[in-house]
């Protein structure tokens, strides 16, 4: 039985580094492909997903510029990122090369040599309804697209404007968002629940990522990643509010109908405006972990780190006790993921993109 049982655990072995020295072979792939055609850049647009600290300089109180966030991140300070450290999108730059974490434009401490690996413009609380921007009083995609513009000339300025449009057409443009739509919009305010049913709702927030993108593509955009929506009915706040202790079906049922409804529009506007275009699921990914959270090293992905983990986030997570391991939870707080779950979401995602259509 011993023997028996040591040859199970050989095999346990060989398999975990067989699939790390898989993951390192993808990851470094794409590295090479990258690299092999000048893209050194990625510019990201968002909500809280990707900004890693654009509403620092906001009025609004969609902010997590304070600790318990940004506790595990370098010299454990919060930088506005809604999470312990790090977000996805630091992940996926650090797997390509171009840097260890991705400023925010708005960050007024941000040097020269930042604009040269890429930046974040986007904005905690937005989505693809520029009414769910307003309602947070913070950044639209056509307000970040705006900064876009500025970004440019003084990328210009540093390395010459024939050499801006070049290192731009070759950058990695990411778009992530959506959740707010429902969570802080759909759900919450009548204006929209009453101008559409959920497929409707659906299909005008698809129809705004179009224009979106469009807009991106007369910006310079040539690469475009797209990330989808998380499987709303898991976030700790929503089964709160349910009143339910496994993930709401009929919330997970909406982020996949929009997700499927994106994929085929990305699949549209490769077409009719030819930018390489390329999907990451992170519903599947989350989906997962919150399923199999062994499989991942979690014990916890019913609640957040922060405070009781079931409503707190933002503001009301300021000051906080958390977790003594937010590396066992799948959530930092009562919406977003931890740094953990979000390098997870970047090393899977990394390995399910579709290189040929992006590059």
């Amino acid at each position: 039985m011993a023997l028996k049982a040591m040859r199970v655990l050989v095999v346990m072995a060989l398999v975990a580094a067989l699939m790390q020295l898989s993951q390192a072979l993808g990851i470094a792939q794409f590295r090479r492909i990258a690299a092999q055609n000048n893209v050194t850049f990625m510019l990201v647009f968002g909500d809280s997903s990707v900004d890693p600290g654009n509403n620092n300089r906001l009025a609004t109180t969609t902010k997590g510029n304070f600790l318990p966030y940004g506790k595990n991140f370098f010299n454990g300070r919060p930088t506005g990122r809604f999470t312990d450290g790090r977000l996805a999108t630091d992940f996926i730059a650090e797997s390509f090369g171009f840097t260890n974490a991705i400023p925010a434009f708005l960050d007024p401490t941000i040097k020269k040599i930042d604009l040269l690996h890429g930046v974040s413009f986007a904005s905690a609380g937005s989505g693809y309804d520029d009414l769910t921007a307003n309602l947070s009083s913070v950044l639209s995609v056509s307000r970040q697209l705006e900064y876009l513009k500025h970004y440019k000339i003084h990328l210009g300025n540093l390395v010459g404007v024939k050499k801006a449009v070049e290192i731009i057409g070759n950058s990695i443009f990411l778009l992530s968002m959506g959740t707010n739509d429902f969570l802080q919009n759909y759900y919450l305010e009548p204006t929209r629940s009453r101008q559409y049913t959920v497929e409707q709702y659906e299909n005008y927030l698809v129809s705004s990522m179009f224009e979106d993108i469009k807009a991106m593509k007369s910006l310079g955009a040539t690469r475009l990643v797209v990330v989808g929506v998380p499987p709303l009915g898991c976030i700790p706040i929503v089964k709160t509010l349910q009143d339910q202790t496994a993930c709401v079906e009929s919330y997970n049922k909406v982020a996949a109908s929009l997700n499927s409804k994106i994929r085929e529009k990305l699949t549209i506007l490769r077409r009719i405006i030819g930018i390489k275009a390329a999907y990451i699921d992170c519903y599947d990914i989350i989906l997962d972990a919150v399923n199999k959270p062994k499989k991942y090293g979690f014990t916890e992905t019913a609640k957040g780190c922060c405070g009781t983990g079931t409503v707190e986030f933002g503001d009301t997570c300021r000051g906080l006790t958390t977790c003594a391991d937010a590396g066992k939870y799948v959530f930092w707080d009562a919406v977003h993921p931890t740094q953990k779950m979000y390098e997870i979401i970047a090393r899977q995602g990394l390995e399910s993109l579709d290189v040929n259509a992006l590059f």
